[in-house]
């Protein structure tokens, strides 16, 4: 499976928790976080996800001279909907070893987990699929080991 490095700086850190809304000072003041329980600044909980800006193949950041549906009314080129695989993402999980710091570089390795299904009367099978993100440091240490589910559908909801 891919593995991706991804440099943990303090401004993505204070960008990304501008981002999400997050004003806690740990997040961006150097003076306020060593004074407190963390002895400097840390990532938001959600922050791993971020790792996102350092795979070339992300699936939902756009490509220069490639339509790409977007978030828009009138996006980018693609018209009518885009194609589906009929899934959604159902379950995401941290488990921190410890925060993620400015100057950690973290290599990240994504693995399949496990496999699950179940039935549903208005979609069919439902099958469920685990993937499994372990972020490990310079040292390689384990960082922050990250769990999300997703979920297909055998058929689309309401065909008959």
């Amino acid at each position: 499976m891919p593995t991706h490095i991804f440099p943990v700086e303090a401004t993505h850190i204070m960008m990304f928790a501008r981002a999400i809304g997050d004003t806690n000072p740990v997040y961006h003041d150097a003076a306020a976080a060593a004074a407190g329980e963390t002895g400097g600044i840390i990532a938001p909980p959600t922050f791993p996800q971020a790792v996102a800006q350092f795979d070339p193949d992300y699936p939902l950041r756009p490509k220069p001279g490639q339509p790409w549906f977007g978030s828009g009314k009138a996006a980018s080129g693609i018209e009518g909907n885009p194609a589906t695989s009929g899934g959604l993402h159902a379950e995401q999980h941290f488990e921190y070893h410890r925060h993620p710091r400015p100057g950690d570089v973290l290599s990240v390795e994504i693995r399949p987990g496990k496999t699950w299904e179940k039935d549903s009367r208005r979609a069919g099978k439902l099958i469920f699929r685990e993937r499994i993100a372990e972020y490990r440091d310079q040292r390689g240490e384990l960082v922050v080991t990250a769990r999300s589910v997703a979920v297909t559908t055998e058929r689309p909801v309401g065909a008959d």
